[in-house]
């Protein structure tokens, strides 16, 4: 399919290229259509059409050498940046307070991910400890929701996965997952002190040799066990 011009000299390549962009969760190439056939209803595309346009857009970004690519993840269309491109942003934005996680709920996330759907005892139970206070900023997080109530006693509530959890992973269904023993490996990424031995890391690669030796000192004198999470907290 040609690129279609509108009345007003738009492309309809920027167009999809502009509904990617501003959404703030990964778009579907089926809402894309809509969105394009409620815009203009003399023009009605397929979502295959869609993605060849996507083809596109992606083989001009390589072309120009940008930085970025539309890729698809969490069930629809987002941009990202390349991956090559990971180690300086990597410094600059060193992940944000909102997607920090403790050991303690890594390990939830975890269970809840392979277990799913999934209830507070069962968790408990795996766990060997309360996880109500986990699991609410799991909550908090976007991480995980609630998908109905177990048909059990008391009917208490299942826990699931969300999309958010896909995007935040990079992928587009819970089939793929690792396996469990590589799970710990990427989700530990979101430890504070991982990303501050990172850090160091970096510092250490762009300074002297003697530079070097005094920061792994810092480093070294820095570094302390983790507080364990308070669990005394229940789910009410």
């Amino acid at each position: 399919m040609e690129d279609y011009q509108f009345v007003d000299g738009t492309l309809l390549s920027s167009v999809i290229e502009a509904l990617i962009f501003s959404s703030p969760e990964p778009i579907t190439s089926k809402r894309i259509c809509e969105i394009i056939f409620q815009g203009d209803e003399q023009l009605e595309i397929e979502t295959e059409q869609v993605e060849q346009f996507i083809d596109r857009l992606n083989e001009r970004y390589d072309a120009n050498g940008r930085p970025f690519a539309i890729e698809h993840t969490g069930g629809g269309y987002t941009l990202a940046t390349r991956e090559r491109y990971h180690r300086w942003l990597s410094i600059f934005q060193h992940e944000n307070a909102y997607r920090k996680l403790s050991q303690s709920a890594i390990e939830t996330l975890a269970i809840i991910a392979y277990k799913q759907p999934i209830i507070k005892p069962e968790v408990d139970q795996i766990r060997g400890v309360d996880s109500g206070y986990i699991i609410r900023q799991l909550l908090e997080k976007a991480l995980v929701e609630v998908s109905g109530r177990a048909d059990s006693p008391g009917k208490p509530l299942l826990y699931t996965t969300t999309l958010y959890f896909l995007k935040h992973f990079g992928i587009n269904s819970v089939d793929e997952l690792p396996k469990p023993r590589e799970i710990e490996e990427i989700l530990k990424d979101d430890d504070m002190a991982e990303h501050r031995q990172f850090l160091f890391e970096r510092q250490v690669e762009l300074a002297d040799d003697d530079t070097q030796a005094s920061i792994l000192d810092l480093l070294d004198a820095d570094e302390s066990p983790e507080d364990e999470e308070d669990f005394g907290e229940n789910e009410d």
